[in-house]
């Protein structure tokens, strides 16, 4: 109960006392369980990886005079989260998933087999870890999986495996599934599951008033469990989410503290911040910094690399930028089957052909356009709609301004105001003038609009829940909320309040 209510301190307390008293009883496998839990809160609350290798190998000790059981493949599965060699980690994967189902332990084979899933993500053997995971979620969905935590370790391997290779469509796929298993079984939402990849994950797909709360949860969260690394990650996600936002004041304060040798996902919000600034060398700096330490094929080097081209662009380096093309090109050519990095390579092709005037950028950006599409990736697709309107802007003025509107539109949809700001210069340059039609609602957040627009179609509530991807719950809370900021009496009142605004704004 008390590691339920994020009371971790006093989680560990209760398990070191049952432990002893385990030992003291004479009940071996009691003391076992109890060294193993202990093992894995260490090493993911609490960081302190030589202490949770000590509780392990107080457990194997222990089993030694135990008949065989599954308690060994927990303490492989334990001792595989803290190893930092990937071959002998995944060993240790593979041995507690064998003895999960060798002796019947489903929690076990399951947990197992999505941090094995997890690994070889990260190993960029992305298709055959994301199918392991598929099939541990799968199976919790089919009831196979009962206990809380377990099921909370196997959601979250999977929003980490996700944000590893910006797999948005995967994991909107399955909070629709774990939003519905959490309202029939009466449990926490699991959109609050591992709170730090989760937020990443709403951040690429544009749900940014989500992934600011699973965010600042997560800073919350790991606050209470002494885990400093773990507060950092989540403060890196926060600050992207802030550069995107174009709050860059507070980006750079959320960065402040956060070294870059500890962790090289602070580069790309940092570079950005610089960037923004005009501090251009030292956003370069940064990145090259990042890619010295990384492999260049790897997927973690996309970002990066896409940045640097902006950065090379705007520090007067056009034979740098196509360089760095070059290399997200080979990068994303060695993950075929990932849309988004082929999509960011496009994407960087197009802008090199536009700041250099040579090559076809229509083309790039309409293959970045439909990447990002295919990705579900809303803010990058507006960004390349945003240059595909700069590269028609002297032949086909029409279409530049189509393309305009749409990126505004998505921009204003995001409350990216900065990116909004752009595209609206674009459309003045075009004698038009940005339409405020969404601004217009005022109090109400990008979500809540959003609900509010589809009320205005007459969806009912579980069509807007599988329209938007969020639990009949969720939407229940914004519709109420919708009612009391407009002093609206029902829903009838509020798809009418809807058709109108969507028509003064004709």
């Amino acid at each position: 109960m008390s590691y339920l209510e994020f009371d971790f301190t006093r989680a560990i307390e209760l398990l070191e006392s049952a432990y002893a008293e385990y030992r003291d009883a004479g009940d071996q496998m009691g003391a076992v369980r109890a060294a193993r839990t202990l093992a894995g809160l260490y090493t993911a609350i609490v960081g302190d990886t030589a202490v949770a290798a000590g509780w392990a190998s107080r457990g194997l000790t222990l089993l030694a005079d135990t008949p065989d059981s599954s308690e060994a493949g927990w303490i492989a599965l334990n001792k595989g989260m803290i190893e930092s060699g990937r071959a002998r980690k995944n060993e240790l994967f593979r041995e507690a998933l064998d003895a999960g189902r060798r002796l019947g332990d489903p929690e076990l084979e399951f947990a197992a087999l999505a941090y094995l899933g997890a690994s070889l993500v990260q190993a960029d053997r992305i298709e055959e870890g994301m199918l392991l995971l598929d099939e541990a979620l799968a199976a919790v969905a089919g009831g196979d999986v009962d206990d809380f935590c377990v099921l909370e370790e196997i959601f979250c391997q999977l929003f980490a495996a996700c944000e590893h290779v910006q797999d948005v469509a995967r994991a909107e796929q399955w909070i629709r599934v774990g939003e519905a298993i959490a309202e029939r079984r009466k449990l926490p939402a699991v959109s609050a599951f591992c709170h730090t990849h989760y937020g990443a994950v709403l951040t690429t797909a544009g749900r940014w008033p989500e992934a600011e709360e699973a965010l600042s949860e997560a800073v919350r969260l790991w606050s209470l469990g002494r885990r400093a690394a773990l507060r950092e990650e989540a403060l890196v996600r926060l600050a992207d989410l802030r550069v995107r936002q174009g709050r860059f004041e507070e980006a750079e304060q959320l960065l402040e503290d956060i070294s870059m040798e500890a962790d090289v996902g602070a580069a790309r919000p940092l570079a950005s911040v610089h960037l923004a600034r005009g501090r251009t060398e030292l956003a370069r700096d940064i990145l090259k910094q990042a890619l010295s330490r990384i492999d260049p094929l790897s997927t973690a080097a996309g970002p990066l690399l896409s940045l640097l081209v902006d950065v090379d662009l705007a520090s007067g380096r056009p034979d740098e930028a196509q360089a760095t093309v070059d290399a997200l090109v080979a990068c994303a050519a060695s993950h075929p089957d990932q849309d988004s990095l082929r999509a960011s390579a496009a994407l960087a092709r197009g802008h090199v052909c536009l700041a250099t005037h040579a090559g076809d950028p229509q083309a790039c950006l309409r293959e970045a356009l439909a990447g990002f599409a295919r990705a579900h990736m809303p803010v990058e697709l507006a960004r390349s709609r945003l240059e595909l309107a700069q590269a028609l802007l002297s032949q086909h003025p029409e279409v530049a301004l189509a393309e305009a509107q749409a990126s505004f539109d998505a921009f204003e949809r995001l409350q990216a105001a900065r990116d909004a700001d752009a595209a609206a210069a674009v459309m003045r340059a075009l004698g038009a003038r940005p339409g405020t039609g969404r601004r217009s609602i005022g109090t109400l957040t990008r979500r809540e609009s959003e609900v509010l627009e589809l009320l205005g179609y007459g969806l009912s509530n579980p069509e807007i829940s599988e329209r938007l991807f969020i639990s009949r719950k969720t939407v229940e809370h914004h519709v109420g909320s919708i009612l009391a900021k407009l002093g609206l009496r029902s829903r009838a009142e509020a798809a009418a309040y809807a058709a109108r605004t969507k028509q003064a704004a004709k």
